[in-house]
């Protein structure tokens, strides 16, 4: 049981809740689909790679109070994939900094349909709301235009590029004032 109460966000298409043991099975589709993964980390995920990528997602809300949320189409109750925050402490230059670091990603199924776009604006819009207006950062592998597309979108700018994990890397920002 969490000592923190993970928010719900309801938006016009989507619910945004904590992760529960019961979604194990669908992030372990998520995070072994090829597809999903050829821009985060290159290789599909194991059974234990996702337990510990589940772990870690409900970890952050009681250490940090912010974290990743499961993504849901309200329509149908269909699972759409993770959106949310965390504190990586990556080993990346030039250094992230202190600054909540954004990420998202969804199911083959969804892509195309605005989903991330929505649910991420609602993430910023929760985070803004619990902690004011704050530099928030994200990385994103320089081929992954869907990606990139949602991250301007939502007010991130490239500030640098780096290399992470012996491979490039976009690094972006969305300063308070990008609202």
């Amino acid at each position: 049981m969490s000592a923190v109460t993970i928010p719900t966000i309801d938006t016009e298409r989507l619910t945004l809740r904590g992760h529960r043991l019961e979604n194990f099975e669908e992030a372990f589709a998520l995070w072994s689909d090829p597809e999903v993964t050829r821009y985060i980390g290159g290789k599909p995920s194991t059974r234990e790679e996702v337990w510990a990528r589940l772990l870690r997602n409900v970890g952050h809300w009681d250490l940090m109070g912010f974290g990743f949320w499961v993504v849901r189409e309200r329509s149908t109750g269909r699972f759409v994939g993770e959106v949310g925050f965390a504190d990586f402490r990556r080993d990346i230059e030039p250094s992230l900094g202190d600054a909540k670091e954004a990420g998202w990603v969804l199911s083959p199924w969804s892509h195309g349909k605005g989903f991330a776009t929505e649910a991420v604006r609602a993430a910023l819009k929760w985070a803004e709301g619990r902690f004011g207006p704050e530099r928030v950062v994200c990385i994103i592998d320089p081929p992954n235009e869907a990606s990139l597309k949602v991250a301007h979108k939502c007010g991130f700018r490239e500030f640098a590029r780096g290399t992470y994990k012996g491979g490039p890397m976009l690094m972006l920002e969305r300063l308070p004032e990008a609202r």
